[in-house]
């Protein structure tokens, strides 16, 4: 019941990702990236510390753990936050979809679990998903490139959270992450445009949205329900967050065409190859 129980919270966690894609693209327009990442892990850190701060231990494992969580969990956030300015957010969603693949991959690599033949083709197929969906305009784009580097870190992200959340308290695991990925964000401020900045609606409402739902309970859902299930399951779940954010871009005014959907099927096929 328990592992059903997290599975369902996982679906919640993939739906709230996906469908603050728009979300984020429209409030960096108003607030820059990093400072909006700033903003967002803080009050989210915040949040959790006033709540839960009886149930948080301060240990210098937890703090290593925590570290390494905030450190992929930010490069994954700024890579694909930063790529929302110039793509467009169902193609970030799709391309950010393949950590589906690289989680076991990525497993294989650093905690040595073997590749199965069928991933190799579930890589060959979400290539040709990609090139598809960026319609063979990829003359290989850096912000492709990035994005694509934003999924692995998002993969490294779900395998490392396999392993702490099953050895700490996940309340100072989930808390101090949000704390880590604050700082990161902070040094990298002086490097934005701040001048046009612009406190509308939209970003107050952006950052309402995902610290309580994106964030605070995203987070800690994750964390909590891979003490019961496998990263494999986790990734094949959160597959539903690309799917949920390039349709909801199409209802929003993002074209997506029949090459486009053909490539996000493609990608789709090939997570459930790589994970079932």
């Amino acid at each position: 019941m328990l592992r059903k129980y997290a599975d369902f919270l996982l679906v919640l966690v993939a739906l709230s990702w996906g469908s603050t894609f728009i979300l984020v693209k429209k409030a960096i327009e108003d607030l820059p990236a990093f400072s909006f990442l700033f903003v967002r892990f803080f009050l989210a850190f915040l949040l959790m510390y006033v709540f839960f701060h009886k149930k948080i231990e301060i240990d210098k494992k937890i703090l290593k753990a925590s570290l390494i969580l905030g450190f992929l969990n930010f490069s994954a956030y700024a890579l694909q936050t930063v790529s929302l300015y110039y793509l467009p957010s169902n193609i970030v969603a799709f391309l950010t979809g393949l950590f589906v693949i690289f989680t076991p991959v990525s497993a294989y690599f650093f905690f040595k679990k073997e590749i199965p033949k069928k991933v190799i083709i579930a890589a060959i197929l979400a290539f040709l998903g990609i090139y598809f969906l960026t319609q063979a305009k990829f003359a290989f784009s850096i912000y492709v490139f990035l994005v694509i580097l934003c999924a692995f870190f998002y993969a490294l992200h779900i395998n490392f959270t396999d392993i702490f959340s099953k050895k700490y308290n996940i309340f100072s695991l989930v808390t101090f992450q949000f704390l880590f990925v604050a700082i990161f964000s902070l040094f990298l401020i002086p490097f934005e445009d701040l001048h046009n900045i612009k406190i509308s609606f939209t970003v107050v409402f952006a950052i309402i949205i995902t610290v309580v739902f994106a964030t605070v309970f995203a987070f800690f859902v994750q964390t909590f329900a891979q003490q019961f299930t496998t990263p494999t399951k986790t990734a094949i779940i959160f597959a539903l967050e690309p799917v949920s954010a390039a349709f909801l871009g199409a209802f929003f005014g993002e074209s997506l065409n029949i090459k486009q959907i053909i490539g996000g099927i493609l990608v789709v096929i090939s997570m459930i190859i790589a994970e079932i």
